[in-house]
């Protein structure tokens, strides 16, 4: 795959992502695809779960927006910076960052996701 089919993957992903659509996410992933996010956390099967994760920033977020700071691919591999912020249900104001590994099999679908970030920040600002 070139490097502009992978960036067009991961675009995909992150506007579906911050359009809380999960039908979009879920048409980047293979069938088998498999996230560590965060990485530390049990793995998921993406597509076992995938709606009731959705439904739950849909219950939590008014609005999501992710800016991808920077883009390294290598080979079917990519590690992206990324910045989200967004706007709860009850009007805070949140910002999360981090980095995550895509890996693309040779069909043009995310295989592996591993998201480095810290969701007891994000939980944090929610609450505060």
């Amino acid at each position: 795959m070139s490097q502009e089919e992978i960036q067009a993957i991961i675009n995909s992903y992150y506007t579906n992502i911050a359009a809380m659509n999960a039908e979009g996410v879920l048409a980047n992933f293979a069938e088998d695809a498999m996230s560590y996010d965060p990485v530390g956390e049990p793995p998921t099967k993406v597509h076992e779960g995938f709606h009731e994760f959705i439904g739950r920033l849909q219950a939590v977020f008014e609005n999501l927006q992710s800016t991808i700071e920077s883009t390294f691919i290598t080979g079917n591999e990519a590690a992206v910076k990324w910045k989200t912020q967004g706007i709860s249900k009850s009007a805070k104001s949140i910002t999360f960052e981090g980095i995550t590994i895509f890996e693309i099999n040779n069909h043009g679908k995310i295989q592996t996701t591993r998201a480095y970030w810290n969701p007891a920040a994000m939980i944090a600002q929610l609450r505060g």
